[in-house]
């Protein structure tokens, strides 16, 4: 059976966001693929259920269905702009809704089926204008500058198309949430007026007929999502500082009290490039998801006990509840996605075709005794190995294939081994471990990589001639950090990277966030460009040239001082990617980004196989 290569990111259709059909056991959901020809990702919605092939219904994401199940709310980009479309499912046409000058976001249908909630862009900005900032929010990675564009919650009556707008004002307003009883929305905001110097974001509601918002929470917590589920206010929200775990809290006015889960775990509700969804009810109970030693797993919380449920072995990245029956979409060593009712799967997308090498767990002691834990992907036989290190830092790696990082797969075939590591600051290992790089970035962890690649010197699993180091966002940063403290990596390629926190603190979108929390403390000892005369590894520079997470200008000065001294570097921008172009960009620039990492460590690691 023949091994993945890089055409097969063309193959490739990784489903997401799966929609319960009330009343009846079927599962819309949103299918994703990369096509050639015209260069782009095209998503549609598809119907999945037991028994039967699954089958396409429309163009577009977000699906949602009516109370009653007979009409599918979903959206597509009319002249430009999202608009949301209704989709009768006793046969007929979609038809447009929504005529959001700015455009609208997903649909969320009141109990009676008579009114949409959803949030949306608006303003009127002038493309020509001069961009006056009072705050320092006044761009965000993929929307560059805002322009006096906030986000706010609108109403749509599902009949006539008619709408209005229910919150105004210098803010972001959005998720709206119905009550049960349909006369008040739930959503989440930051209405303060230091909102970008201090963290906040609270629970507000506000009746559907319009009115003032009033706040439901206190100060005490940050607030970054809220749904109301059945009767109750259910909000995400971190207590205590900005960094640390999700948790989920009750809401009530002007109080919140926690929901204890019993887990030392961050609650998982999802977003671009991290896995998971909102919570839902179960028959009472709370279903939610939380990342777990790598993997992203459903818990069910039945009185003061959670459970896990599910197949251990699956990465949970999307799920839905409704009336009583439970979906899921999920991901495996086999798999970059599948979906699933009630632990049934529903769908079968990976290609039948194609051999997949499959991660494999290993655990590292650092120096301080700190337990680590990677996985391995390749033969582990001694030859030339690649340390790919993740971003965040608070993300993590999974055992299982996730349609990005094909570039493991095929390196794994020409005799490479690839560690992805969950060093200190990863998620998934406890709220201890989570922030144990918090104002020490590259201070705290650099021991963790050493250490694992140490161990897989010492017994055979790679040779010590033949390593190579790559990561994107925070794990560009890690590289330009380890390559400007060690020479003992042969190649290095790093991606969407920091190399000055200095200059990255003035100019990206979470520049303050990242100063005062993140890296708190004296950034000097932690910032790459500080030692970057030090570094004498052949450099491969990748970045998207419309960042304003890790701005490109972070790569320039990395490039530049490393070829004022002659080493080895190479710079690639990619136009019009944003921070996460490596996810969600052009085809052909997810292709070439796969496709540098290989030729670079071809080219520079000597004696890799071809």
């Amino acid at each position: 059976m023949p091994r993945l290569t890089l055409d097969d990111l063309y193959r490739l259709a990784v489903p997401s966001d799966p929609q319960v059909r009330p009343g009846g056991a079927a599962v819309a959901y949103t299918l994703t693929s990369a096509v050639r020809d015209g260069d782009e990702n095209v998503s549609e919605i598809w119907l999945a259920a037991p028994g039967a092939e699954p089958r396409r219904l429309a163009t577009g994401t977000l699906p949602r269905w009516s109370p009653d199940g007979r009409t599918l709310a979903f959206v597509r980009p009319v002249d430009g702009k999202p608009q949301i479309h209704l989709l009768p499912m006793d046969g007929g046409e979609p038809r447009v809704l929504t005529a959001a000058p700015l455009g609208a976001g997903a649909a969320a249908w009141s109990p009676d089926g008579q009114e949409i909630a959803y949030g949306g862009p608006h303003g009127a900005p002038d493309p020509h204008a001069p961009v006056v900032a009072d705050r320092l929010d006044y761009k965000a990675d993929g929307s560059g500058l805002l322009r006096g564009i906030t986000m706010q919650v609108f109403v749509v009556d599902a009949a006539s198309g008619e709408s209005r707008r229910l919150t105004e004002g210098d803010y972001h307003a959005d998720g709206p949430s119905w009550s049960p009883d349909g006369r008040q929305i739930v959503f989440t905001a930051s209405m303060e007026p230091d909102r970008d110097l201090v963290p906040s974001g609270a629970v507000y509601v506000v009746d559907a007929s319009g009115g003032e918002p009033k706040r439901l929470t206190t100060p005490d917590v940050v607030c970054v999502a809220a749904w109301w589920l059945d009767g109750q206010v259910v909000a995400a929200a971190l207590e205590g500082g900005p960094v640390g775990h999700t948790r989920l809290f009750a809401v009530g006015q002007d109080r919140q009290e926690e929901i204890d889960t019993g887990l030392d775990r961050n609650i998982m509700i999802g977003s671009p490039a991290y896995p998971g969804a909102p919570p839902r009810r179960l028959d009472g109970d709370l279903v939610f998801c939380v990342r777990d030693r790598g993997f992203t797993h459903l818990y069910r919380l039945r009185g003061t006990t959670a459970e896990k449920i599910g197949d251990p072995e699956l990465s949970v990245s999307g799920m839905h509840v409704c009336d009583g029956r439970l979906a899921y979409v999920a991901a495996s060593p086999y798999s970059a996605g599948e979906v699933y009712l009630d632990g049934e799967r529903l769908t079968s997308l990976a290609p039948a075709d194609l051999e997949l090498h499959v991660p494999r767990s290993r655990t590292f002691v650092a120096p301080d005794g700190t337990e680590v834990e990677g996985f391995l992907t390749g033969p582990g036989d001694g030859g030339p190995l690649l340390l790919d290190i993740h971003g965040g830092p608070h993300n993590a790696w999974a055992p299982v294939f996730d349609g990005v990082h094909l570039y493991h797969q095929v390196l794994a075939s020409r005799g490479w081994t690839v560690l992805a590591l969950n060093p200190r600051a990863s998620d998934g290992y406890g709220e201890a471990f989570y922030t144990a790089a918090q104002g020490g970035w590259g201070v705290a962890d650099a021991q963790d990589f050493h250490a694992a690649l140490d161990e897989l010197v010492a017994d055979g699993t790679a040779d010590p001639e033949r390593l190579a180091v790559t990561g994107y966002s925070y794990g560009g940063y890690m590289t330009c950090y380890l390559t400007a403290h060690t020479d003992r990596f042969k190649a290095a390629i790093p991606g969407g990277i920091v190399s000055d926190l200095t200059s990255m603190a003035g100019t990206s979108d979470a520049g303050y966030y990242l100063k005062m929390w993140e890296c708190s403390g004296d950034m000097t000892p932690q910032s790459p460009l500080t030692r970057a005369g030090r570094v004498t590894t052949p450099t491969l520079i990748l970045h998207g040239e419309n960042d304003d997470r890790c701005p490109v200008g972070q790569a320039e000065q990395w490039f530049a001082a490393l070829r004022e001294r002659e080493v080895p570097v190479r710079l690639v921008r990619y136009p019009g990617g944003s921070h996460l172009f490596i996810v969600q960009g052009r085809p052909s620039h997810r292709y070439d980004y796969n496709e540098r990492i290989i030729a670079w460590l071809e080219q520079w690691v000597s004696g890799s196989q071809n």
